[in-house]
């Protein structure tokens, strides 16, 4: 799977779960600060990254993701 193909998915999810605007997702925008994401949040997002990509995210290597280019990665990495 391709960068593109995750950054579409991830922005589709995050555009249609949580209601965040197209234009705060740039890839080095902050998912706390800029991204608007919190804690309960990262609860939501590894449930639907588990089936949206097909494996089950380690919690603790998903919040160290900082930035929207950080969750991409995280993503490419483990599909």
């Amino acid at each position: 799977m391709t960068k593109e193909v995750i950054i579409e998915k991830v922005n589709g999810i995050l555009t249609n779960e949580f209601e965040i605007a197209q234009d705060k997702l740039q890839p080095n925008a902050l998912l706390i600060d800029e991204v608007g994401i919190d804690s309960l949040d990262f609860v939501d997002i590894v449930a639907l990254l588990e089936k949206e990509f097909g494996f089950k995210p380690d919690t603790q290597e998903l919040k160290k993701a900082k930035t929207l280019n950080d969750l991409y990665d995280f993503i490419a990495k483990n599909v």
